[in-house]
């Protein structure tokens, strides 16, 4: 059994992914990208990808190949009718970053509210030393209790940030973009409502025709502009350019991205350079335990399948 892991590193170099060699001799890539990943898949019965391309181009010369593992939940980066007519299983990793997630989307929420880079610095600076009062809050900054968190996409990280919201004492509200969420715990409203509404709005959705450049001008027009708006979803669904006028202007008080439109992010990317902006990148499912979790999981994959009893897989 040949087993190419395509984006060893994707996972971190402090993660121990040794296991996979229980299964076979194993190759380990760095990174992988589309124009070196047929050569590397071209004799190998498991594939472990996560962003390289897998489809016909990628695959047609690969004819042992009987498993793709993902290395995440998305797998949007594999033609799934192409490898179901190959009778190639697909399976991946699910809600290993809940907590992760939620967990950032915190870390963002809190650092933008309490000013911490500006108290940060005006300590280290000397200016907190010199002065003769005990404390200086001359950046005011307000409480989660009592405000109202906006939530686009109710999944389980849109849950989880939810209940850890009501936890702070929020009011949490949220706008489900197809329609059809079954959520009852929390009030569901319309996109304006959610917009008018929201002290903090976090978006929680996936990337599709219906969320790209979900928010855009029209959008950011219609919110608070005491709002913060945090984006730990996919890059896209803010647009970037109205985002950085939204923020330049006024219009939203502050903004917090992990996720930006092409990444790693380009250096004539607006937000780089709009005010009050925070860009962290792409971490917030990075923990540690999240990234055991995918390892661990998808060993299990490959263990079901080799088993005959596979589970997680995406194109029954």
């Amino acid at each position: 059994m040949k087993i190419a892991v395509l984006e060893r590193n994707s996972v971190g170099t402090d993660i121990d992914v040794t296991c996979f060699e229980d299964f076979g001799e194993v190759t380990y890539y760095r990174n992988t990208v589309a124009a070196d990943a047929a050569e590397k898949v071209k004799d190998v019965d498991i594939i472990i990808a996560n962003k390289a391309p897998m489809n016909e181009e990628t695959l047609k010369d690969a004819p042992n190949v009987k498993l793709i593992c993902e290395f995440a939940t998305g797998f949007d980066n594999i033609d799934l009718e192409y490898c179901k007519k190959r009778r190639i299983k697909v399976a991946n990793v699910k809600d290993y970053s809940t907590a992760a997630v939620a967990q950032h989307t915190f870390a963002l929420a809190l650092y933008l509210l309490e000013h911490l880079p500006h108290y940060d610095t005006y300590v280290k600076d000397g200016s907190y030393g010199a002065q003769d009062r005990f404390s200086n809050f001359d950046l005011p900054f307000t409480e989660l209790a009592g405000k109202t968190w906006g939530i686009i996409g109710m999944g389980n990280i849109g849950r989880m940030v939810a209940k850890i919201a009501t936890a702070f004492g929020c009011k949490v509200i949220f706008h489900s973009v197809t329609g059809k969420s079954t959520c009852t715990e929390y009030e569901q409203v319309s996109k304006d409502e959610l917009l008018a509404q929201s002290d903090i709005l976090s978006l929680h959705c996936p990337l599709s025709d219906l969320t790209r450049n979900f928010i855009d001008k029209e959008a950011l027009s219609k919110m608070k502009k005491t709002a913060l708006l945090i984006n730990v979803a996919r890059g896209p669904v803010v647009n970037s350019a109205d985002l950085y006028d939204a923020l330049e202007s006024g219009k939203v008080s502050a903004a917090a991205v992990d996720v930006v439109s092409t990444e790693p992010i380009k250096a004539d990317n607006v937000l780089l350079k709009a005010k009050n902006c925070i860009i962290t990148p792409h971490i917030s499912w990075a923990t540690q335990d999240a990234r055991k979790r995918i390892m661990n999981t998808t060993a299990e994959n490959i263990k079901s399948v080799l088993d005959g009893a596979p589970v997680n897989v995406v194109n029954k």
